[in-house]
């Protein structure tokens, strides 16, 4: 056997995204690129905006000696700083380069605190839909995840229902807003409630319990809205992102965590993280990177482009009788199956040539998943497939 039995079982669940993403490329091997209308893969289509090519060319006409070499395990001082200033001036909480740690994106981030705070089979309650991942990652570490629904009516967190999981063996809660796969926000007011309820719980159990907020897609918010800051309302919070999404970075793997400073024995934890950096492998987040995006902390793409097409994709596809929740953020849509079987609906799409992901995939059978991250003209040249498939299934 070439592989631990452990490993095969995953790979024989593993994620629906890349599975659907394979199946397209065979469609598109077959029919050609121009027409299949691939939905799958939350990879940006645009551009990093001017200022990073800027500062990279910079970098290179320039380059400062020993640009290349290893570092402190938690990343030069100059992009911690920078990355501190921002999160203190958005969330208004006095936050330094003391609680920042630069990762392999916000994956590595998220390996690098379950490493750290997880003990052996303890729970981490993960918020249904989820992004598939999650449970390997908690995996990783020896721990066990509980999943617990969202309000299905909103997909925000049900702080009841979280409460309610919460067992002498939980030590963390994972939330991701703007959420993969619904775009949902969470408001200031659920932040709030769950702040409380956990302040409550942790006192009961005498032990602290913290929470994972993962926000890749924090700056893709739309309509007006500024995704709260979730260290304003959670004293246990551990931030991790990356800046995949906002700066449109995703092969480049550069994100960071960063600890709240009101946190339980916060910097002992960030001595684990730093230590869980280095053995897990990363040792570092890349240098060349870092050093860009030290001074890029308040650029981001156009987010214009993406609420411009969840527009045009919402309002076309509730008009043609498909329901779903209106996400607030990210580059996600995230309607309901209108077959009962989202596994056999997203087939039908094939058919179409429309390459969706379903919800069975992020824990959710029922919905399927849209990503709009893709070319204009791919979600226009789809539209007279939405409208075929749509007839085929009855709406």
């Amino acid at each position: 056997m070439t592989v631990s039995i452990k490993v095969r079982t995953a790979i024989e669940r593993s994620s629906w995204i890349r599975r659907m993403f394979e199946e397209g490329a065979a469609l598109i091997a077959e029919h050609g690129a121009e027409n299949i209308f691939d939905f799958t893969l939350g990879n940006p289509s645009v551009e990093p905006p001017a200022a990073f090519h800027r500062e990279l060319r910079r970098l290179a006409n320039q380059p400062d000696i020993g640009m290349h070499r290893y570092m402190n395990n938690a990343g030069y001082e100059e992009t911690r700083t920078a990355v501190a200033e921002h999160l203190a001036k958005s969330s208004d909480v006095p936050v330094n380069a003391s609680h920042i740690i630069m990762t392999c994106g916000a994956g590595g981030a998220l390996n690098v605190v379950l490493k750290t705070i997880l003990n052996p089979n303890e729970e981490v309650i993960i918020l249904t839909p989820f992004f598939v991942e999650y449970k390997f990652y908690v995996d990783n570490h020896g721990g066990t995840t509980t999943e617990v629904w969202t309000d299905p009516e909103t997909f925000q967190p049900d702080i009841d229902a979280i409460e309610a999981a919460i067992t002498e063996n939980t030590r963390a809660l994972i939330i991701n807003s703007p959420n993969n796969p619904t775009g949902a926000i969470y408001s200031a007011e659920t932040l709030k409630a769950l702040g409380e309820m956990l302040e409550r719980k942790q006192a009961e159990l005498g032990r602290s319990l913290y929470v994972i907020s993962d926000e890749p897609y924090a700056r893709l918010a739309f309509d007006g809205i500024t995704v709260p800051p979730v260290f304003k309302y959670i004293r246990n919070a551990i931030l991790v992102t990356s800046h995949s999404k906002d700066l449109a970075l995703p092969g480049e793997r550069i994100g960071y965590l960063a600890a709240n400073p009101a946190m339980d024995d916060v910097s002992l934890f960030i001595e684990g993280a730093i230590f869980c950096n280095r053995v897990l492998g990363f040792v570092n987040a890349p240098a060349l990177m870092q050093r860009l995006v030290a001074r890029l902390q308040q650029e981001s793409v156009d987010i214009s482009e993406y609420q411009t097409k969840r527009d045009l994709l919402y309002d076309y596809l509730t008009e043609l009788g498909f329901s779903m929740v209106k996400p607030g953020g990210g580059f996600y849509l995230f309607p309901n199956s209108p077959l009962a079987d989202d596994v056999e609906f997203v087939r039908r799409a094939q058919q179409q040539n429309i390459l969706l992901v379903p919800g069975s995939g992020f824990g959710a059978p029922g919905y399927f998943r849209i990503a709009y991250c893709v070319a204009m003209d791919v979600i226009e040249r789809s539209l007279p497939a939405w409208k075929k498939l749509a007839k085929e299934v009855g709406l």
